[in-house]
């Protein structure tokens, strides 16, 4: 059984190496801006659904208001690069920090709740700080900040010649959430995660400390989620609530990994590639009079998966793989 579990997660790091190769040299024949902006913006969401999973999927602790942390991270770092001239790369780690402090803090009242009320407090604590940066003038209100030009680097992570140092950027970021998921999920603590989301109680009885626990996944989550934000709002140049801290990008960070499978290492990435595509294409083709139809499309998939799948895609490629091991 020991023998299995390994060479099941050496043969997951080997073609997470081949995949990662594939999406490096993805974009070097494409030259057309839209569909680059297209698989970085995709490729960030994947590496955000996997930092939600680590928490709504491995522990089973729901969060809906994700995008708390995700504006944290933003927040930080660009305030201290506008204001205090840091460079993106240390406020990237800055914002992930305070983004884990964050996610502590709710942890600290809410995890003593169960079930749906978990992921309702997160919902309401994302709404007061939704509507608490509308109205702090000292991080732009309403007005949003913009982020100022200091010339194209890679210390100040500004490019506007061509989008394929972006690509590495958040390439860089998915393996990294991608690695960090694989190391803790064959960990002590992956397992005691899982005991968790399966039955508190015969985890307790097994010796899991509950508590510290849900803690970990939360700081870890909260963690990755934030430097996420932190690079995209490096990456469009200007943040306001109504972007970063909405209850939609809330939802849009967990669907990916509901669609592809939550508690996986694979479903994150497949529900980002089949859900961020149909978002952006529709939203293109469709503009303003299209207003609603990527509510209307979330919930079709999560209906047809839910019927068809109830394990997410990412059970398709299992149900593959199992067949030809057969």
């Amino acid at each position: 059984m020991a023998n299995a579990i390994t060479i099941r997660r050496r043969r997951e790091l080997l073609i997470g190496a081949i995949l990662l190769a594939v999406l490096a040299v993805l974009p070097l024949p494409l030259h057309d801006v839209y569909t680059r902006n297209l698989i970085i913006i995709t490729l960030l969401f994947a590496g955000l659904a996997q930092a939600w999973n680590i928490l709504g999927g491995y522990c089973g602790q729901i969060s809906l208001g994700h995008s708390l942390y995700f504006g944290i991270g933003c927040y930080v770092s660009t305030l201290m690069f506008v204001n205090g001239h840091i460079p993106p790369p240390i406020g990237m780690i800055a914002g992930g920090l305070a983004a884990a402090a964050v996610a502590l803090l709710v942890g600290w009242p809410c995890f003593r709740l169960s079930g749906h009320y978990y992921a309702i407090a997160t919902v309401v604590i994302q709404e007061i700080a939704y509507l608490l940066a509308l109205n702090w003038d000292w991080i732009g209100g309403a007005s949003g900040v913009y982020i100022p030009f200091r010339g194209e680097s890679w210390l100040n992570l500004q490019f506007r010649t061509d989008k394929l140092p972006w690509h590495y950027v958040v390439l860089a970021f998915v393996a990294l959430t991608w690695l960090t998921a694989w190391t803790l999920e064959g960990s002590r603590i992956g397992f005691a995660w899982r005991a968790v989301k399966d039955d508190v109680i015969a985890a307790r009885s097994l010796g899991v400390r509950i508590f510290p626990s849900k803690m970990a996944a939360a700081g870890v989550s909260g963690f990755l989620t934030g430097v996420g934000g932190a690079i995209f709002a490096q990456y469009v140049g200007y943040i306001d609530p109504d972007s970063i801290l909405s209850g939609p990008l809330a939802i849009l960070i967990a669907l990916p990994a509901v669609l592809g499978g939550v508690g996986t290492l694979w479903g994150p990435l497949i529900g980002a590639a089949v859900l961020i595509p149909l978002k952006e294409l529709s939203s293109s083709y469709l503009g303003s009079s299209g207003s609603g139809f990527d509510l209307m499309l979330y919930g079709l998939l999560i209906m047809a998966v839910a019927l068809l799948r109830p394990q997410g895609l990412g059970s398709l490629l299992k149900r593959g793989a199992d067949a030809g091991a057969a």
